[in-house]
């Protein structure tokens, strides 16, 4: 894990399934002006505190039975002070250490789900392979600034980089052209992906299955004159 920035994360296995397929690790995180402590299961995010909030998160959906960590918040907020005392120690021994700043090697943008023109959506920015933690994501639909978007915590990945995903309710329309741009520490000029709201979306859901029960309809009109015709000459050659 990379330490020589002046940010700390310490992460732990809280417990391992028999058949070895999931795990529930806490990882806790601090810098000068930033905290993170968030719960995972088996790679997925299941609770993180909001320290500006003041209170402990679960992202799942209604429909899942979450789990819940009582007194999680205070104990996340007594976890920052000891990884702030931990972080002073650090800096302390690690005074000579070269800072190092990796640019996200990652910057993808894409809906959530099939866009049908007038359904509202979600357009998600997927940001990877950064370090230090965050990065700072903003919008914009026809090179207009859009505001009312969201991003998660970021989470740690196995090669001591960060990953993280900005998401903005958006209702597609012909020709609409959206972008995320990122910046970082690392990078020189932000990093800016663009999505273009084009004629692949289906305007009209009704459309298609309407056609094929017209055809469907005629085909089936066709095979029971045929079959009227047949009968009737094989009643006159009788």
């Amino acid at each position: 894990m990379k330490m020589k920035e002046l940010l700390l994360f310490l992460s732990c296995v809280l417990s391992v399934s028999a058949d070895g397929l999931h795990s529930d690790i806490k990882i806790a995180g601090c810098s000068d002006s930033y905290g993170e402590d968030v719960y995972t299961l088996g790679g997925e995010e299941v609770a993180y505190t909001d320290f500006n909030k003041k209170e402990e998160i679960y992202p799942q959906p209604p429909f899942v039975d979450g789990m819940n960590y009582p007194g999680a918040y205070e104990n996340a907020v007594a976890q920052q002070q000891v990884c702030r005392t931990t972080l002073q120690n650090c800096r302390k021994g690690m005074k000579d250490f070269p800072l190092e700043h990796d640019a996200p090697s990652g910057v993808m943008i894409y809906t959530r789900d099939e866009v049908e023109f007038g359904e509202e959506n979600t357009l998600i920015c997927y940001v990877t392979g950064f370090y230090p933690a965050p990065v700072n994501v903003s919008w914009t639909k026809n090179k207009e600034k859009v505001t009312g978007s969201s991003i998660n915590v970021p989470y740690i990945n196995k090669d001591g980089t960060f990953t993280q995903i900005a998401r903005l309710q958006f209702t597609p329309q012909l020709g609409d052209v959206y972008s995320c741009k990122v910046e970082h520490l690392a990078l020189t000029e932000p990093a800016t992906k663009f999505y273009e709201v084009e004629t692949s979306a289906r305007s009209d859901p009704g459309v298609g299955p309407s056609v094929f029960c017209g055809v469907g309809l005629t085909l089936g009109l066709v095979g029971v004159a045929a079959g009227t015709f047949f009968l009737i000459k094989g009643n006159e050659c009788s």
